[in-house]
């Protein structure tokens, strides 16, 4: 057998989409479908992230059993930083002291993991994080 990631849905609240149609535009996927009540993003390889209207009435708890958190990478410190800026703009704030380089991800002294971890208005936990030689 042969697999491949393909997509994740997250139930969000609809006043909420334009967050995830802003932070995805922003961080370079493609819009693949939009209406008031679904949104989906994806890139060139097939995967996509679906984000649609809930169900239950019910609050997410990432520590919780289920997904912790979405990790996101970009080929970039700088263009974590820059998505720092865009969360600050939006009214998000990072979590977990990030931005910061976390040493023990790295694999090894030339390499650096350097992140920020932020909660969408959703309240879905995600990292945006480069991870290659230091810069």
């Amino acid at each position: 057998m042969e697999s491949k990631f393909g997509h994740i849905v997250f139930h969000s609240l609809p006043e909420n989409q334009s967050f995830y149609d802003d932070l995805f535009v922003f961080l370079g996927w493609k819009k693949l479908y939009q209406d008031k009540n679904m949104l989906g993003v994806g890139l060139d390889d097939g995967s996509s992230l679906w984000f649609s209207t809930p169900l239950k009435n019910y609050v997410n708890d990432y520590d919780g059993p289920g997904v912790n958190h979405v990790g996101i990478n970009t080929s970039s410190k700088a263009e974590v930083d820059e998505t720092v800026n865009f969360l600050q703009n939006k009214g998000i704030e990072a979590l977990f002291e990030t931005p910061r380089h976390r040493p023990e991800f790295s694999g090894g002294e030339d390499q650096t993991y350097y992140q920020v971890m932020f909660e969408s208005p959703d309240r879905i936990l995600f990292e945006i994080v480069y991870i290659g030689p230091k810069q």
